[in-house]
């Protein structure tokens, strides 16, 4: 059997195969699925992709499978562990943490102001894929842009660098970046004023560096053997699946509940009227993961959250089914007390990535103001991951965002409508998208069953 797009979906212990064929003609179709243990730890990465391969062929009850093209998602190798440094908080450094986590990357250190010995012994320690310098908008303060490149010019790590910040000092980093050998990569500021966020260039060159240097990660050096596509950071392959969508279908918001996180992928420009509020600029498309929400690695924070006292009344077996648990719930008790959780993942992960309305009082009377993210515009609450495509009550769950909060909360309304990644197939869409957009948007609505929607 021959099928057009092999993707494959490298995770941290599990490696998945999604086939597609058809791409490029009037009716892309789902093959199927197989998967098997991700090998990164015995120094090659395609031992799990042929187990995965395998493991398809198994399923789809052939002896022989080729494909045209392969393309892959990974957070394997520890994924796209990045440092990011700007110079005030909850301005250049909250653009370029945006900019950082809608590409797929995991936050090991971030600094706001010039850097100190001891954050740049954490660089040192940590070793993050990539190093993302940032601050000041254009024409204004550079100094601190300049201080803390040029003090991670002098540790000598062999790690690419991103810069983004005060465009007045791009020739300088150049000049820093030759003279000490670092492999600089100069792109637009991601806050060039006061009032605008600009993750975007950013977000794609973050892209563009991954793919190049993954390869160099231990046990991912073979993956070019098999791979002859774009590799995407898996969590930014759901980014980019999330504004494909978007532009078919309307505003929309994206949770997966995971083992061991929660991520919440938004697009949307939220609505007119708390625009009109809004006291600092928020991407369109944003990005938050919350690494102590998992139903299953994290499951005993989330417990103790909740309050155990709260969950023995509906749990009285509650011990037991901690000391039991496993990845994959394997009884109806546990999935039903894994629902629980995983709704409880969801909403505190909802609370965390939107925004709220403020009262302001002060000389000229009250008045309203609108901090973070609005969601109020959103139009489809989407499950994707594990626990939302697979758990009985997936449905119900997300069906909680839209009633969830007290009014100042900036969250879905109730008449956003619910919608399901059946396939569990959004990541390996989000890179099919970069070369087949239009296919990888036909195959996601199929995934919804978006003609069953109303």
């Amino acid at each position: 059997m021959k099928v057009a797009v092999l993707v494959a979906e490298i995770g941290s212990t599990t490696t998945v195969v999604n086939a597609f064929d058809g791409i490029g003609g009037p009716c892309p179709s789902f093959i199927g699925q197989g998967q098997s243990y991700t090998s990164v730890l015995e120094g090659d990465v395609t031992v799990g992709l042929r187990g995965a391969v395998e493991d398809l062929k198994s399923n789809l009850g052939i002896e022989d499978l080729s494909w045209d093209e392969m393309l892959a998602t990974s957070s394997a190798a520890g994924g796209l562990r990045m440092s990011v440094h700007g110079l005030v908080y909850d301005m250049t450094v909250r653009a370029a943490k945006e900019a950082a986590l809608g590409a797929g990357g995991i936050l090991k250190h971030v600094t706001a102001g010039k850097m100190r010995r001891t954050d740049l012994k954490k660089i040192s320690e940590i070793k993050p894929n990539i190093i993302l310098v940032a601050g000041g908008v254009d024409y204004g303060e550079r100094d601190t842009a300049l201080h803390n490149f040029e003090l991670v010019a002098e540790l000598g790590l062999e790690i690419p660098v991103i810069y983004a910040g005060n465009v007045e000092n791009q020739e300088e980093v150049k000049e820093i970046a030759e003279e000490k050998g670092i492999r600089l990569y100069v792109v637009e500021n991601v806050y060039p004023r006061v009032d605008q966020l600009n993750v975007e260039p950013t977000r794609a060159v973050i892209q563009q560096v991954f793919e190049e240097h993954i390869i160099h990660a231990p046990g991912m050096t073979t993956v070019r053997d098999m791979i002859d596509g774009p590799i995407l950071p898996t969590p930014g392959a759901v980014m980019e699946a999330a504004k494909v969508l978007k532009e078919a279908i309307g505003d929309l918001v994206i949770f997966d509940v995971g083992g061991a996180t929660t991520d919440v992928h938004s697009v949307t420009e939220g609505s007119e009227e708390i625009s009109r509020l809004l006291v600092s600029p928020e991407p369109e498309a944003k990005r938050t993961v919350e690494g102590d929400l998992g139903v299953y690695v994290n499951m005993r924070h989330i417990v103790e959250t909740m309050g155990r006292d709260e969950l023995i009344k509906d749990f009285p077996d509650l011990d037991e089914l901690l000391e039991s648990a496993k990845a994959i719930p394997d009884t109806d008790r546990a999935k039903v007390f894994v629902e629980r959780l995983a709704q409880e993942a969801m909403l505190t992960a909802m609370e965390r990535h939107a925004g709220r309305l403020r009262q302001l009082y002060g000389a000229s009377g009250k008045r309203t103001i609108a901090e973070g993210k609005d969601l109020t515009a959103v139009k489809y609450v989407i499950g994707t991951g594990g626990a939302l495509t697979r758990l009985p009550q997936h449905r119900k769950i997300l069906s909680t965002a839209t009633t969830h909060g007290k009014g100042l909360e900036l969250f879905p309304k109730s008449d956003a409508k619910i919608l399901v990644d059946n396939d569990y197939i959004m990541a390996s869409l989000g890179v099919l998208s970069k070369r087949y957009p239009e296919d990888a948007l036909k195959l996601m609505l199929s995934s919804l069953h978006w003609d069953e929607k109303d």
